[in-house]
C-alpha cells in the first residue's frame, strides 16, 4: 500500500525543497545511524525516534559541531542492540538532519531528509559511535527507451493501487504526474510502498536505474495484486455477513461499552440461570430431557435472532411450571365445615360432598380429585363457593372463565411455530397459582362456543377425565403436565348446552335458588356487613341497622331473583343514601332502617302481587316456568272471539308448547259434556291462547295442565283460584305427565305468594328436594290426570262427580326443560 510521504509533496508537515541529487559537502567520514526496519531513499524525509545511547551522542555531536550531515544504515537484523560492521548493510543513504526535538532525557525525535546513496567502504570507529568512510553510489544508465516505459508502467499501476485505497489524498496522482526523471520515480514509489525492508534495501542497493525501476514494477504490481485480493475477500465477507451477523458484532461491541461502563449484561448469565432453574424445578424425566435439550439449543444462538427469544420464553415456561411443588392440605373436618359455615349459608348439599371429598383425602392421599359442577341460577353464590372451597382445603385458588372462548387453542395452547403463542389458560392458571393441586373453577362452562377454530368443549375432555389427566399434554408445553391433582369445579346455569361427553365427566351438584327466609339470612349475616365495609360506615361511629321487615320488603318487593345479586345492589344502594346523610350531618349516631323509609331510598315498588287480579276473571291460569335464572311464574291467557272453532295461539311460543296448546284444545274438545260445555257454544267461535311478555321465547314439555285450566276456565266461565300454581303435560286422554325443574319452580311460586301448587303425580319424590320451610308454608296436591286438577284448580265444580275422564296408562313421561324458559 502507498504512503507517499516524500518532499516532492507539499501539503505534507515534513516536506522540504528538493535538495540537489549531489552534495559536494558530503565529507569522505560521516557518521552512521542504523535503523532497524526502515529504509530511507534520497528525496525522502523520514521522522524516527532516538534513544539508543550512542545514536544520542551521534546527534548531539551534529547539532554541536553543526555538521547536519549522517550516514544512515539499516541493520540486517532489528534486534541486534549494538550492531557493527558486519551487521549493518553495504549500501546507506546519507541524509540531512532537518530539525531534532528533544522528547526527554536520552531520548531525541529527528527528522532526516534523504540527499544520495552512499556505499560503505569501511568502518573507522565504533566509539563514542559508528564513524566510517563512504563514497556516493550514482545512478547507471537511466535515459534510455526502457526506462521511459518502465516509468509510465510504474505510474499506471500506481494509480490503479491509489484508486483503490480511498484513505490516499487526491493529490497522490498529481505528485506522481509531476515527477518525470525515472531514478527520482523509482525512489518515489517505493519510499512509499508498504513493504518488508529487506525488500527495500535490494531497490536500495541497485544503482542501475533500469534494474531498480524492474524491481519497483515488480513489488507494485505485487502489492498490487494483493489489494485487489483483499478487496475481493472483503466484499465476499460482507456479503456472506447477514444482517443477523451484523446484529452480532453491534452486540459484542454494546457488550464492550457495557462492560467499560461497569453495566451487567444478563445475556451471560441467562444459561446458567436455566441451568439451576432446571435442577429445582424437579421435573419429570421427560420434561426435564426436553429442557435441557432447549437450553443447549440456546447456548448455540446468537442473542440477536429471533429463535433465540422463542426458545428463551419456552424455557422460561418450563422451569416456571410448578412440577413438584403443592400445598399441603388441611384434612381437618372440623376446621373445613367451620371455614365453609362461615362463608355459606346453607347449601348443605354441596358442603357435604366437599366434607366427604376431604375425608376420603384423609384415608387415600393419592385418591383423583373429583370434577364438580356447581349448578344454579346467577347470583346463588357458585363462584364464591369455590373460594371458599380453596380456603377451607388451604389450597390456592385460580379461575378460569370460559364464557364466549370458541378457540380450541385456549384449552390446549397454540403450537410454537405461530408468532405470540402461548399455552393454553389450564397451564397458565398452573404457572399463576404457583402449585400442581389448586382449586381450580371453570366459571360459566355452558357458555362455550365452537366455530371453525375447534370446539373448546371437545379439548376439555382429556382436562376433566380423572383417568385421562395425569398426561395432559398443551400444544405449547409438548409435554406431560399432571392434572390428577387439581381439584376442578365448573358452574353453569343450565345443562342442555354441555355437550353429553363432557356432562358424563361431571358431579352435578344443583345450587336452585334461595328461599324467602334463607335471602334474609344471608342478607343479615353476609350482604350487610360487606357493604357497610365497603361504604366507609364502619369507620365511623354510626351504627347502621335493618328490619327484618325491611329486608323482607327489600327481598318481595324490589328484587326478583332466585340468587341474592340484586338484593346485594338494593342494599348498596340503601347504604349510599345514608351515606350521604352522613357526610351532610343529617345522621350521627344511629340509623334504623324499616319497611317505611325503604321507598324513600329505593323508590315505589318495582314488583307488585299480581296473580289475584291477573286470575280474577275466567280464561287465565297460573303456570310455573324453568329458565336458566331460576324458576318463575307464568300467565296463560285464553279469550274468545266469533268464529268456526279455530285456535290462535301467540306468545313467541316453541313448537312444544304450541303442540300442549293444541292438545288441550282436542281434549276440551272431545270432553265437552264432561266439562258441562255446550257443544253449540264452541262452534260459533276461535279461541286465541296468548301467553304474556311476547318479547321472550318460551318453549318446553310443562305447559299442558295450565292450557288445559286457562281454556277449560274461559269456556265454563269459571276463574281459577288466584293462590295456585300448576305443572305438568297432558295427554290426547287427559294423564298428566311428569316434567322437570319442580324445585326451581316450588320456589318461585313461593316467591309469589302462592300457597297451592298442582304437581304431576309421579313428580311426587321431587319434592323431598323441596326446602322444609316451603313445603310447610304450601299445600302440594299431586293430580294424576286432567279430571283431579279441574277438582283443585277452579273457584267452583266444573266437572261432576261421575263423570270421570277416561285415561291410558301406556303415556311416557317427558323429558328435562330445555334451554330457553320453559312452563
Amino acid at each position: 500500500m502507498l504512503r507517499f510521504r516524500h518532499s516532492c509533496d507539499r501539503k505534507h508537515p515534513y516536506s522540504a525543497p528538493r535538495s540537489p541529487r549531489r552534495a559536494p559537502e558530503l565529507p569522505e567520514v560521516i557518521s552512521l545511524l542504523p535503523l532497524r526496519n526502515s529504509v530511507l531513499f534520497p528525496g525522502s524525509i523520514i521522522p524516527i525516534d532516538v534513544g539508543r545511547p550512542k545514536s544520542v551522542k551521534l546527534i548531539e555531536e551534529a547539532i554541536a559541531n553543526e555538521r547536519p550531515i549522517i550516514g544512515i544504515v539499516t541493520q540486517r537484523e532489528a534486534r541486534v542492540e549494538e550492531p557493527t560492521e558486519a551487521d549493518l548493510h553495504a549500501v546507506g543513504c546519507a541524509a540531512r538532519i532537518l530539525k531534532v526535538i528533544k522528547l526527554a532525557k536520552d531520548n531525541y525525535s529527528v527528522i532526516l531528509q534523504g540527499v544520495m546513496r552512499i556505499s560503505i567502504e569501511r568502518v573507522v570507529t565504533s566509539e563514542p559511535f559508528l564513524k566510517a568512510r563512504v563514497t556516493e553510489l550514482p545512478d547507471v544508465e537511466g535515459e534510455d527507451v526502457e526506462a521511459v516505459a518502465l516509468v509510465q508502467s510504474i505510474k499506471e499501476t500506481a494509480k490503479r493501487l491509489i484508486a483503490l485505497v480511498p484513505e490516499l489524498p487526491r493529490e497522490a496522482a498529481a505528485l506522481l504526474d509531476s515527477v518525470s526523471d525515472p531514478s527520482q520515480v523509482a525512489d518515489l514509489v517505493i519510499s512509499n510502498l508498504d513493504i518488508e525492508a529487506g525488500e527495500k534495501q535490494e531497490v536500495l542497493a541497485a544503482n542501475n536505474v533500469r534494474e531498480r525501476l524492474r524491481k519497483v514494477l515488480m513489488l507494485l504490481t505485487r502489492q498490487l495484486e494483493i489489494l485487489k485480493v483483499r478487496e475481493r475477500i472483503n466484499s465476499q465477507v460482507q456479503e456472506e455477513m447477514g444482517h443477523s451477523q451484523r446484529e452480532y458484532v453491534l452486540r459484542q461491541q454494546l457488550k464492550a461499552i457495557k462492560g467499560e461502563l461497569g453495566e451487567i449484561d444478563d445475556e451471560s448469565g441467562d444459561i446458567e440461570e436455566f441451568q439451576k432453574k432446571i435442577v429445582d424445578a424437579k421435573m419429570p424425566e421427560e420434561a426435564e430431557k426436553v429442557a435441557r435439550k432447549q437450553l443447549d439449543r440456546l447456548k448455540a444462538m446468537q442473542p440477536s435472532s429471533a429463535e433465540y427469544t422463542v426458545t428463551r420464553t419456552y424455557l422460561e415456561w418450563l422451569v416456571d411450571l410448578p412440577w413438584s411443588i403443592s400445598s399441603e392440605d388441611q384434612l381437618d373436618i372440623a376446621t373445613v365445615r367451620t371455614v365453609l359455615n362461615e362463608d355459606h349459608y346453607d347449601l348443605e348439599k354441596v358442603k357435604k360432598r366437599i366434607l366427604e371429598y376431604m375425608a376420603v383425602l384423609k384415608l387415600n392421599a393419592s385418591k383423583k380429585g373429583p370434577i364438580l359442577c356447581l349448578l344454579g341460577p346467577p347470583g346463588v353464590g357458585k363462584t364464591s363457593l369455590g373460594k371458599s372451597i380453596a380456603r377451607a382445603i388451604g389450597r390456592k385458588f385460580v379461575r378460569i372463565s370460559l364464557g364466549g372462548v370458541r378457540d380450541e387453542a385456549e384449552i390446549r395452547g397454540h403450537r410454537r411455530t405461530y408468532v405470540g403463542s402461548l399455552p393454553g389458560r389450564i397451564i397458565q392458571g398452573i404457572k399463576r397459582a404457583g402449585t400442581n393441586n389448586p382449586v381450580m373453577m371453570l366459571d360459566e362452562i355452558d357458555k362455550l362456543g365452537h366455530d371453525f377454530r375447534g370446539d373448546p368443549g371437545s379439548a376439555l375432555l382429556e382436562v376433566l377425565d380423572p383417568e385421562q389427566n395425569w398426561s395432559f399434554s398443551d400444544h405449547y408445553l409438548e409435554v406431560p403436565f399432571d392434572l390428577s391433582r387439581v381439584m376442578f369445579i365448573a358452574t353453569s346455569n343450565y345443562l342442555d348446552p354441555i355437550p353429553p361427553a363432557l356432562k358424563d365427566r361431571l358431579e352435578i351438584l344443583r345450587l336452585p335458588g334461595y328461599t324467602r327466609q334463607e335471602s334474609l339470612a344471608i342478607a343479615k349475616r353476609f350482604l350487610l356487613p360487606k357493604q357497610i365495609s365497603e361504604h366507609g360506615l364502619e369507620k365511623t361511629d354510626l351504627k347502621v341497622s335493618f328490619t327484618d321487615d325491611a329486608l323482607l320488603e327489600m327481598i318481595d318487593s324490589y328484587t326478583h331473583e332466585a340468587g341474592v345479586r340484586n338484593l346485594e345492589r338494593e342494599i348498596s344502594s340503601v347504604i349510599r343514601g345514608i351515606a350521604v346523610k352522613v357526610v351532610e350531618g343529617e345522621v350521627k349516631d344511629e340509623v334504623v332502617i324499616t319497611k317505611d323509609v325503604i321507598p324513600e331510598y329505593l323508590g315505589p315498588q318495582k314488583y307488585l302481587p299480581e296473580v289475584a287480579e291477573r286470575t280474577a276473571e275466567p280464561g287465565v291460569a297460573t303456570g310455573l316456568a324453568w329458565t336458566p335464572v331460576g324458576g318463575e311464574i307464568m300467565f296463560v291467557e285464553a279469550t274468545q272471539m266469533p268464529g268456526k272453532g279455530g285456535l290462535m295461539l301467540t306468545g313467541q311460543l316453541g313448537d312444544v308448547m304450541k303442540e300442549s296448546a293444541q292438545a288441550a284444545m282436542s281434549y276440551v274438545k272431545s270432553h265437552l259434556g264432561p266439562l258441562g260445555i255446550e257443544k253449540s257454544a264452541i262452534e260459533n267461535i276461535d279461541i286465541h291462547v296468548h301467553v304474556p311478555a311476547g318479547g321472550i321465547p318460551k318453549d318446553g314439555p310443562s305447559a299442558g295442565v295450565a292450557m288445559f285450566a286457562a281454556i277449560t276456565s274461559l269456556l265454563t266461565g269459571t276463574c281459577v283460584r288466584p293462590d295456585v300454581a300448576m305443572t305438568g303435560e297432558i295427554t290426547l286422554r287427559g294423564l298428566v305427565l311428569p316434567v322437570g325443574g319442580i324445585k326451581e319452580k316450588m320456589l318461585a311460586a313461593h316467591r309469589a305468594g302462592i300457597k297451592r301448587v298442582i304437581l304431576p303425580e309421579r313428580n311426587q319424590k321431587d319434592v323431598v328436594d323441596v326446602p322444609e320451610e316451603i313445603r310447610q308454608d304450601m299445600t302440594i296436591l299431586c293430580v294424576k290426570n286432567v279430571h283431579d286438577v279441574a277438582e283443585h284448580v277452579f273457584e267452583r265444580p266444573v266437572v261432576p262427580a261421575d263423570a270421570t275422564p277416561e285415561v291410558s296408562s301406556t303415556e311416557g313421561a317427558r323429558g328435562e326443560p330445555p334451554a330457553t324458559a320453559a312452563t
